[in-house]
């Protein structure tokens, strides 16, 4: 049964709805608000199907007019007629929609009475036709040497032995399994007492007719021997070749030592102790954090004008045939005109470092949002399908929420407790590293900061926490190794609430997104502890693993979850920033399969290289 079907605008106007004018129980939960904030906002409008607790969901859009078709319907039932309902609506509601006009009901509900009912009668229609057609008995067919023989596919009547049983071209050669042609004419007149039927192209007469020749797969045999040996004669050729040419050269060492080059680069902070702390904070300058970043678009307006400039000679004749369409009135977008533009937009994002399942689903949300939309005279198609991706991109990398964490960690202070920021990650990324530029940049706001050391499982983790908080002059909380990571932050959640201190880094250990038993841990910590954020620690170096990465971390916080309200990702920090060049697309992966915003962005080694994301460079950036 068909819950509801609502018309709306895509700026959110409703136009019609069928519990609205026809009546009916008002849906449990909001299924269509989850739709807009997770598919249509998301660039996720290309698939199939949404499903929200027993709800499943069902769109289709009229890019022109800006319309947006949803049908609900409970997710146990699979109705067959949906997208056959939703193409009659629209294809209906669109000649009478008026954008002046805001109420359709006494117009369009008789409409849509009559179109639901067509739509199940033809569902019910092709349910009987496949139960009819699934109960007809399959014929056999029998081999015999009797003229009267009859296939499976409509044989032939007794007394047509003499015919051809295929399709009725007589004059073509039937060609066997085997690789041979059926028997001659001439060979028949020899052999008529041994003639048989052929039924489906297999002879039911002598086994030994048409038999592979023995002398042929000889040939066949020996020249594939032949291009065997001519390949590893090739191969052992271009090996030797190779093997000379990477021949290592033997390290020239200077005779007399230079006493210049030292090889100690022990910290002097560890040698003089305070007297080099003291002035740690000082030297390191202010966090980049704080530093508006100005992109100027002058310079790669200019590198794209060139660009133009240099190709138009190449492509005039493209360039003035679709100037031509668009005058001569093929302004209407199809799915085959902006599939080229498309993949050529794939596969830029590709180059980029996006996820190749990601790209894919971007560029079909745009293809749906493009699809049937009126082309503007004197517009390309490049042009329009690069400004819908750029539309795209901004609103999937703008993020949905407030991120200033300053203004949560005064509220925090306001209610007497202290902010707590779990940093969780995979091995190696960086996670204490950066929590260090995180404490830094805290620290010139006059906010007070701890740590707390619950890297219970990594050998020197405990050391190398203590280091940045000897080197900040920040207090740190640590129970040493083999302890339980989830008790160890309570205790230091405690600790600073008693020394009223603002912020809470938590440190935790490093794991892959399939280590259950750590992954088990990082979820108790996080259900016992109630965090105010959790910051997921992601390589910018990472490509489809992120995808990965971020799906597994929260699917297990959400299935290891011990209390009703599961937490999940809550931002991302993304490190190793200043190694990738252009290669930004791991910041788009991670946003989009997590729907958590880039809160930091990890730029260097030093304390002050931290850095907000700047979306509009980013996705300049991928486009270009």
């Amino acid at each position: 049964m068909l819950e509801e079907l609502l018309i709306f605008t895509r700026g959110g106007l409703i136009l019609w709805s069928s519990c609205r004018a026809l009546g009916g129980a008002a849906l449990k939960g909001s299924p269509i608000d989850a739709l807009i904030r997770s598919c249509l906002l998301e660039e996720r409008s290309a698939d199939a199907s949404f499903s929200q607790d027993t709800y499943a969901l069902k769109w289709t859009f009229n890019n022109d007019l800006g319309l947006v078709f949803v049908a609900v319907y409970q997710r146990m039932l699979h109705l067959l007629y949906v997208d056959d309902l939703l193409a009659a609506v629209r294809k209906e509601f669109s000649q009478i929609y008026d954008p002046k006009r805001t109420f359709y009901d006494d117009a369009f509900n008789e409409v849509f009475r009559q179109l639901h009912l067509e739509a199940e009668a033809r569902s019910e229609e092709m349910k009987k036709n496949k139960q009819v057609t699934g109960s007809r008995p399959t014929k056999v067919t029998t081999k015999t040497n009797r003229g009267d023989t009859q296939g499976s596919g409509g044989g032939r009547k007794k007394g047509d032995s003499g015919k051809d049983d295929s399709d009725g071209d007589s004059g073509k050669e039937h060609t066997l399994p085997n690789g041979n042609s059926k028997m001659q004419e001439n060979s028949l007149k020899d052999n008529s007492h041994a003639r048989s039927v052929v039924v489906k192209g297999k002879e039911n007469g002598d086994p030994n007719d048409g038999a592979f020749d023995v002398n042929k797969l000889q040939k066949m045999r020996n020249k594939g021997n032949k291009k065997n040996e001519v390949a590893s004669n090739v191969a052992k050729n271009t090996s030797k070749a190779n093997t000379k040419k990477n021949l290592k050269k033997n390290r020239v060492w200077d005779d007399t030592p230079d006493d210049k080059k030292k090889l100690d680069f022990t910290d002097p902070a560890d040698e003089r102790g305070d007297e080099v702390i003291d002035q740690v904070v000082v030297k390191q300058g202010e966090s980049m954090m704080d530093k508006d970043d100005v992109v100027s678009s002058d310079s790669d307006e200019e590198e794209e004008d060139g660009e133009e400039n240099s190709g138009a000679s190449q492509k005039k004749k493209g360039w003035f045939s679709s100037m031509f369409k668009s005058i001569a009135g093929n302004n209407v977008l199809e799915k085959s005109d902006i599939q080229p533009a498309l993949k050529a937009l794939k596969d830029r994002l590709m180059t980029k470092n996006v996820a190749e399942e990601i790209a894919e689903k971007l560029c079909e949300s745009v293809a749906a949002s493009l699809e049937g939309k009126k082309l503007g005279s004197f517009t390309r198609i490049s042009s329009t399908v690069q400004t819908a991706m750029e539309e795209a991109l901004l609103r999937i990398l703008t993020p949905r929420r407030s991120i200033d964490i300053l203004r949560d960690v005064h509220a925090a202070k306001e209610r007497g407790k202290p902010y707590v920021i779990v940093f969780v990650g995979v091995n190696g990324v960086g996670k204490s590293t950066n929590l260090a530029k995180v404490a830094y940049w805290l620290l010139q706001h006059n906010l007070s900061v701890s740590l707390a050391a619950c890297d219970t499982f990594r050998s020197g983790a405990v050391e190398q926490l203590r280091t940045h908080a000897r080197r900040l002059q920040i207090p740190i909380f640590e129970k040493g190794y083999e302890k339980d990571p989830a008790v160890v932050a309570k205790e230091a959640i405690q600790e600073a609430t008693r020394n009223k201190s603002d912020v809470v880094l938590v440190d935790t250990a490093g794991r892959m997104q399939d280590n259950e038993p750590l992954m088990r841990a990082l979820s108790k910590l996080i259900n016992l502890n109630s965090p105010d954020l959790v910051l997921f620690v992601g390589e910018a170096l990472v490509g489809n693993d992120a995808v990965d990465q971020l799906t597994k971390f929260n699917q297990k916080l959400a299935d290891l979850s011990a209390v009703p309200t599961t937490r999940l990702i809550d931002g991302i920090l993304l490190t190793k920033f200043d190694t990738i060049d252009d290669k930004v697309g791991a910041a788009l992966s991670m946003v989009y399969i997590s729907g958590a915003p880039v809160m930091f962005v990890g730029c260097g080694q030093s304390y002050t290289d931290l850095k907000k994301l700047n979306v509009k460079s980013i996705v300049k950036t991928l486009l270009k």
